[in-house]
């Protein structure tokens, strides 16, 4: 019998100009001065505080120019506890949005970050519901806009961790196609593979769902047909609908059906490297695919991952039955035409393997594998993806 849960943000609002509609929602909720997290200050920004301003909301920005560490989520608490704010927008990627969900519950939650976080934290349920937050991404890949966690690096550790809990869930969250115009072509490529390898691990996912299928299915879809031209030719309007839906399905499928060995790698190596999150996912994306192919061959044939594994490769392609061979193909060639990588360009050596396969078997990702792998697994995915 089918039992599973499905959760996601309180609301949702997507198309062209959608923006516009932040402070209504905001003052809705009693909101007088928000905190505005968001990356390098742009145009996206300035709309927004301009909306805010026009209907009587104060707004303080806290410039987000890095992933989120410990020590950046902790100074923007401090920053919310001086300026008094009552809620918090995530507008940018996926850094501004996970420190900006951090942020908002921490100004209502006692103790210090390490009280709550995954892995190298005391893992501590948040008691407290966190100030209102809304969530914008003015990018297409991470997802966080519908995610119940905020991915912390810890350099300490070198390693990302979770804050995670239901209570993270933004109340609203905005998905406005225009705010990806004048996207880099670099970012382009890093966040739209980060929701490319969403949407195929969730495929695969061992929590996998029906609403997750569906969703993966059709994000892959619409990332399928877009991606690799608006690289090429840059993004119009329907390309950026088609990158921040899939996006989007990408979000909803990592929160409600898991990933796998690809984020379960991503974890740690986003820790150790200075590389774009989804320029890492990129790189593992095809040597876990061969991976798990050759491990559900050997130990489980008849696990439904395997046709799985052969719907990836008919919706990417576009082919009726094509194989998994094929699909693999695909995406290596996605990822060469996309100028991606390998991990050793970004720092990664064959003497690094072994601590790197320790620390990814405890990443909770690795949980979300179809077939769990073993060290040797492990290792070779790691040294075909150099």
């Amino acid at each position: 019998m089918v039992s599973f849960e499905f959760a996601t943000a309180a609301r949702l609002l997507f198309g062209s100009g959608k923006l516009a509609e932040v402070p209504a929602a905001l003052r809705a909720h009693g909101v007088r001065r928000t905190l505005v997290a968001t990356n390098l200050p742009g145009p996206g920004a300035e709309r927004l505080r301009s909306l805010l301003a026009a209907a009587a909301i104060e707004s303080v920005v806290l410039v987000v120019d890095r992933e989120p560490t410990v020590e950046s989520v902790s100074a923007g608490r401090a920053l919310i506890g001086r300026q008094g704010c009552d809620a918090v927008v995530g507008l940018g990627g996926g850094s501004a949005m996970d420190t900006g969900k951090a942020v908002a519950a921490l100004a209502t939650n006692d103790g210090d970050l390490f009280d709550y976080l995954e892995v190298v934290g005391r893992g501590r349920p948040l008691l407290a519901r966190p100030l209102p937050f809304v969530a914008i991404p003015t990018t297409a890949g991470s997802g966080a806009e519908v995610t119940r966690n905020a991915v912390i690096g810890v350099p300490a550790a070198k390693v990302k961790v979770s804050l995670r809990s239901p209570h993270l869930l933004p109340i609203l969250t905005v998905l406005d196609p225009d705010l990806l115009d004048g996207l880099p072509r670099s970012v382009v490529a890093s966040s739209g593979l980060d929701a490319l390898s969403h949407l195929l691990e969730a495929l695969v996912s061992s929590r996998a769902n029906p609403l997750t299928d569906a969703l993966a299915a059709e994000g892959l879809r619409r990332s399928a047909r877009a991606l690799r031209r608006a690289y090429a030719s840059g993004l119009q309007a329907d390309t950026r609908e088609d990158l921040m839906l899939a996006s989007l399905c990408g979000g909803l499928c990592l929160a409600n059906g898991g990933l796998g060995a690809v984020h379960g790698f991503a974890a740690p190596l986003g820790g150790i490297l200075h590389a774009p999150h989804g320029a890492i996912c990129a790189a593992l994306l095809a040597p876990v695919m061969e991976a798990n192919l050759r491990a559900l061959a050997a130990r489980a044939p008849e696990h439904p991952a395997r046709a799985r594994y052969r719907e990836i490769a008919e919706i990417v392609t576009g082919q009726h039955g094509a194989e998994t061979d094929v699909g693999v193909a695909w995406v290596r060639d996605l990822c060469q035409a996309l100028d991606v990588r390998g991990l050793g360009q970004h720092g990664l050596s064959a003497d690094d393997i072994p601590a790197l396969v320790v620390k990814a078997k405890a990443a909770s990702s690795m949980r979300g594998n179809p077939v769990p792998l073993s060290d040797e697994e492990l290792a070779d995915v790691a040294m075909r993806a150099l």
